[in-house]
């Protein structure tokens, strides 16, 4: 069994989450955006790490993105870890699929693929393209 084709442990949404997630339902990967220094941030939350003010909003990535860094990690099967810097700007820390750990190098071209769990929301991961 490949990694991309294991169960994966669904999220547990609160409070301050529930939005971002109900977007992965929908297949829309979302950041916050500060709108005093019109920065991306990842992971969206309420206040901005660049000014601490709270004038934030949620809005949606393109999903694009380079390989920033990476491992491969050889249990079972193995599978990849991933640092991904998005065309916005932020990096966001997730795992590569549907490639192969030798096909992987920094810099490639990326795009977000939902993965789905069991019992919740998809997974934001990363996929060639």
């Amino acid at each position: 069994m490949r990694y991309d084709e294991r169960p994966i442990q669904a999220p547990i949404p609160d409070p301050t989450t529930e939005s971002f997630w109900h977007a992965a339902r929908e297949g829309r990967l979302m950041l916050g955006l500060c709108n005093d220094t019109g920065r991306h941030f990842f992971p969206p939350r309420g206040v901005s790490p660049f000014t601490l003010s709270t004038n934030v909003e949620l809005v949606e990535s393109g999903g694009r993105g380079v390989l920033y860094s990476y491992t491969v990690m050889r249990t079972r099967e193995p599978y990849i870890p991933a640092m991904v810097e998005l065309a916005e700007g932020p990096r966001i820390f997730t795992n590569l699929v549907q490639v192969a750990p030798e096909d992987v190098r920094i810099g490639m071209a990326l795009r977000v693929e939902f993965v789905p769990t069991a019992d919740g929301p998809p997974v934001p991961m990363f996929t060639p393209g």
